[in-house]
């Protein structure tokens, strides 16, 4: 089953401009779509395509890349191997898994720079040091991010109305709360079946969500093999498991130590950037002055993590159960999980951001002659501003810290948002919105910044 995906678009627009001087590169974690673009993409788009999947492709094909001299006959060869006839300027080349043979992807400066075909390439962990550490890495490669599906995406494949909630957003008023509880409700399913390709086609082809789960903790296995091949200690799945139950602590920041015990910085380092690089998570860094540019101010020191798909979150905070039973995802679609499961919120906004290209962060400070601390849960620029949001799964509280906030900062605040399962509001000048806004939120600062 194929899904429209976003990537695609991003496709039509290389092609359409760059693909004369770059080879695309879809990079993203195992299993959030990236072969099956690329294979339609080649399908639709191109008289012919040839497919070089590296996890499964025979001696033959890849002893043509000891010699990319002469290209004449190394193009005869792949033709020859795969039965595929190629059409100059007509023909798009996939490699697939290309972490998984350095070579190819080395040979891609030749291969673009000779001009007759185009050329695609997808990879999973594809920045890890030890597969590139021998290779001339290419500058001729444009990049473009894969996410698992965002909720736009997962409307899409499941009839869901997502241009309804652009229409509810542009009147920026209530909806009612009979209205609002629907579509929290169709926001619930979303972050129970996750944007995992095959756990939303499992989703739609009727399965029940015992079944979707498995798919799910098939996924977080293959995971846990690539994070082994890597490190065979088993730290890295640790630092990933560890995930949810740090998030449930609501502190400060994620404590590498807490998830495999002290370790020397420089190998903690490289343990952790080994899992960035794996695209499965989400880092969010704390921004130490929310007044000057957030990237310019992150603390590498200070920071959370989130997964890069909710569904998965979902399945990780109950890996100690054989199989995520139906009741516990009943329990989540109904809204009845315990209230200190807000951080399953959390996971979901952050992936929200994400999908937009934008990377996350957060602000924390301390209280005045107090121990304890205040802590705005995310940070968006806006111009030379920031907007600020507080999670909240019920809506309920005092929201003490996004207040201060907006004071302490008030010059270089834009605005400020609660976001819960509430129906839109303003408490002063702090505005209600409810979760499934967020993608708009988003949206509406890419317009604005376009404009300044």
């Amino acid at each position: 089953m194929y899904f429209k995906r976003k990537a695609y678009d991003r496709l039509l627009e290389w092609k359409a401009k760059y693909s004369d001087k770059y080879a695309a590169l879809l990079e993203g974690a195992k299993r959030v779509g990236k072969s099956t673009i690329a294979e339609s993409f080649g399908q639709n788009e191109y008289k012919s395509y040839l497919l070089i999947d590296f996890s499964k492709t025979t001696d033959n094909i890849r002893s043509c890349f000891e010699d990319v001299g002469n290209l004449n006959m190394f193009f005869l060869r792949l033709q020859a191997e795969t039965g595929v006839t190629l059409y100059e300027h007509e023909s798009l080349i996939i490699f697939d898994e290309v972490q998984l043979f350095p070579q190819a992807r080395q040979a891609i400066k030749h291969l673009v720079a000779d001009g007759r075909y185009s050329y695609l390439e997808t990879g999973s962990l594809i920045s890890i040091k030890k597969n590139v550490k021998d290779i001339l890495i290419p500058s001729e490669e444009m990049k473009i991010q894969v996410y698992p599906m965002d909720y736009e995406e997962f409307c899409d494949a499941t009839g869901g109305n997502y241009e309804l909630l652009r229409q509810i957003y542009g009147t920026g008023s209530a909806i009612g709360q009979a209205t609002n509880r629907k579509l929290m409700r169709d926001l619930r399913i979303y972050m129970a079946v996750g944007g995992m390709p095959q756990a939303v086609e499992a989703y739609t082809e009727g399965k029940n969500f015992s079944e979707i789960d498995m798919v799910k903790r098939q996924i977080i296995s293959l995971y846990e093999d690539d994070f082994k091949k890597i490190d065979a200690s088993g730290r890295i799945s640790a630092l990933y498991h560890s995930i949810p139950a740090q998030l449930a602590k609501d502190s400060k920041k994620y404590r590498i130590s807490t998830a495999i015990g002290k370790k020397s910085k420089a190998k903690t380092e490289e343990l952790l950037y080994e899992l960035i690089d794996s695209k499965t998570i989400l880092p969010c860094y704390n921004s130490t002055d929310p007044r000057v540019s957030l990237a310019d101010t992150k603390d590498f020191d200070s920071y959370k993590l989130y997964l890069a798909d909710t569904g998965l979150f979902v399945t990780l905070m109950f890996m100690d159960r054989p199989v995520t039973e139906n009741d516990v995802y009943a329990k989540l679609l109904s809204d009845k999980l315990p209230a200190n499961l807000g951080f399953l919120y959390e996971n979901l906004v952050a992936q929200m951001i994400a999908a937009s290209g934008r990377e996350l962060f957060y602000h924390t400070w301390e209280k005045s002659g107090s121990t304890h601390y205040y802590e705005v849960d995310f940070l968006i620029s806006e111009g030379s501003k920031v907007n600020a949001f507080e999670i909240k799964s019920s809506g309920s509280g005092k929201h003490e810290s996004i207040k201060v906030f907006d004071k302490k900062f008030s010059k270089n605040v834009h605005d400020i948002y609660l976001l819960s399962q509430k129906d839109v509001g303003k408490e002063e000048n702090l505005l209600l919105k409810p979760f499934y806004l967020m993608p708009f939120l988003i949206e509406q600062e890419y317009v604005r910044n376009d404009k300044i």
